[in-house]
């Protein structure tokens, strides 16, 4: 139930190919010999993403925003090979109050990691299934495992994303298919500067890692049939796999005082 081997006529679609922890993917990916297809919004840096993995015959660019179903329509219907690998990992986050916040953002918020990770797997997953081939690797967040205070809508979208790829893991995995959930913790990328997570500036270094483990840790796992992995090394895991099986009522105060600095 290891990562399929490329052909000629599979791709790998990784969303959010245009910037970390997806490019990072995109580019392992391309390495095994994958022919890749890179989703997001920025045609620029897909571009020149594309063209560092080989150019046309090696990567497919396709410009959508995941959180319009119309143009999730129209990125379907341009896939034109056999997807045997999926990788969800387009993402944004907002951090502050749910009062406090834009109601449309929040909207899309959901839309981007809830709805688009249901969509694009429904169209792909079956086909999966039915030639008993493929994998899924869906992009959670240490966010998932507790309710975080003033992170309400992205730590509840990422909780649905971890128990909705744990389920689907175990309904399919007896047709030769997996389906992973990585669950990283801060990332050196453009995400926390660019949604405002300030309060993971205030987590200790060691938790920090670069996009290039994730996306290793992401695949090792996927080649593994494992159903969640929590990137990084032991220390790493011991300081948020537990925050998983802490009951709310311990977890909650400490993760407000967390998000309020």
């Amino acid at each position: 139930m290891a990562i399929p081997e490329p052909s000629s006529t599979s791709t790998a679609l990784v969303t959010g190919a245009s910037s970390g922890i997806g490019r990072e993917i995109a580019r392992l990916l391309a390495r095994r010999g994958h022919h890749v297809t890179l989703v997001a919004r920025n045609e620029q840096r897909l571009r020149e993403l594309q063209a560092e993995l080989g150019g046309e015959q090696r990567a497919t660019v396709l410009v959508c925003d995941l959180a319009d179903a119309g143009e999730r329509d129209e990125l379907a219907r341009a896939v034109t090979r056999t997807v045997d690998v999926l990788v969800n990992n387009a993402g944004f986050g907002i951090y502050k109050p749910f009062v406090e916040s834009d109601r449309q953002m929040e909207l899309t918020q959901v839309r981007v990691l809830v709805e688009a990770v249901v969509d694009l797997t429904a169209r792909w997953l079956p086909g999966m299934v039915e030639r008993r081939r493929g994998c899924v690797i869906n992009v959670s967040s240490v966010s998932a495992f507790q309710p975080l205070p003033g992170n309400a809508g992205y730590a509840a979208a990422k909780a649905h994303v971890l128990l909705f790829s744990e389920a689907l893991h175990a309904e399919v995995k007896e047709h030769g298919v997996t389906v992973t959930a990585v669950c990283p913790g801060p990332v050196h990328t453009e995400f926390q500067e660019r949604n405002g997570a300030h309060f993971a500036d205030r987590l200790p270094r060691f938790v920090w890692l670069d996009p290039e483990r994730v996306a290793r840790d992401a695949l090792d796992a996927a080649d593994a049939g494992r159903r969640t992995v929590v990137p990084g090394g032991p220390q790493v895991r011991a300081a948020f796999a537990p925050n998983r099986y802490v009951p709310t009522t311990i977890a909650l105060p400490i993760a407000s005082r967390l998000m309020r600095g």
